[in-house]
């Protein structure tokens, strides 16, 4: 009988030692399942950086008139950066550093208006914490006037890469706005259909990358007030919708690649 109550006690001693050692662990692993989630989740001190680029569509584009304040209602104001530099009629050379003519041939611009473009963007972000970064490019109509099409789709994933290792970012989302419907025809720029196809080519190589249709922001009237149709250029309101788009689409980017804990939808 002793020892029967003995090997009792040794057993709930056993079971005792045991159930506690499994609430200790349960409890580890939950906290430690919290810190590793966690540390994925931007904090409210998080930035998450914008960067626009490109020619005369996106020189036109104002960024607080449709862009930025959608981008700031989805995020907080005090957790957004944007920065635009753009200039109209450049090809995509003054930015890709590397590109070079079809004969091998070298730029001579040597990606200047890509140094401009970064001499902006480092004092801004310089101590700051990056919870996302996403470019959008509106630019390609010179190259089509210029026929230089068949270069373009390596310079978009050129001009990419060289942003993502100056930042040292792997994730950097990619918005493309897509030429117009402006000269289908080939008939004033010869490479803009070309040119249309290589940017929603790239734009669909990647999961991180997106592209926007303009095809209807060049009708109706300009900022001078005049009556615009199928224009170069787009008109009052296409500039406002064209920020709209870019908005949409990079908030959909930042929502499928990067955690959304402090993103409202």
């Amino acid at each position: 009988m002793i020892k029967s109550l003995k090997s009792f006690t040794h057993i709930k001693s056993i079971w005792h030692i045991s159930y506690k050692a499994s609430i200790t662990l349960f409890f580890l692993l939950k906290i430690s399942s919290i810190i590793i989630f966690a540390e994925d989740q931007p904090t409210k001190s998080d930035k998450h950086l914008f960067i626009l680029s490109g020619q005369s569509n996106m020189q036109g584009h104002r960024p607080d008139e449709a862009f930025t304040p959608a981008v700031k209602a989805a995020l907080g104001n005090e957790a957004v950066i944007v920065i635009q530099d753009a200039m109209g009629g450049q090809p995509i050379q003054r930015w890709w550093k590397n590109w070079k003519s079809s004969d091998g041939q070298k730029s001579e611009w040597k990606g200047d208006l890509y140094d401009r473009l970064m001499s902006k963007v480092e004092p801004k972000i310089n101590g700051q914490k990056l919870a996302s970064i996403t470019f959008l490019w509106m630019q390609g109509e010179r190259d089509a006037k210029l026929r230089l099409g068949t270069l373009y789709e390596a310079s978009l994933k050129g001009l990419y890469r060289q942003l993502s290792n100056d930042l040292n970012r792997k994730d950097v989302n990619f918005v493309i706005g897509r030429l117009s419907d402006f000269d289908l025809k080939n008939s004033r720029y010869p490479h803009w259909t070309m040119i249309r196809k290589a940017q929603v080519k790239v734009a669909e190589s990647n999961p991180r990358f997106s592209w926007v249709n303009t095809d209807d922001l060049n009708d109706g009237i300009n900022r001078k007030g005049k009556k615009i149709e199928n224009d170069l250029h787009y008109s009052a309101e296409g500039y406002k919708e064209l920020g709209k788009r870019f908005a949409t689409n990079a908030l959909k980017l930042i929502r499928q690649n990067h955690t959304k804990k402090n993103i409202n939808d």
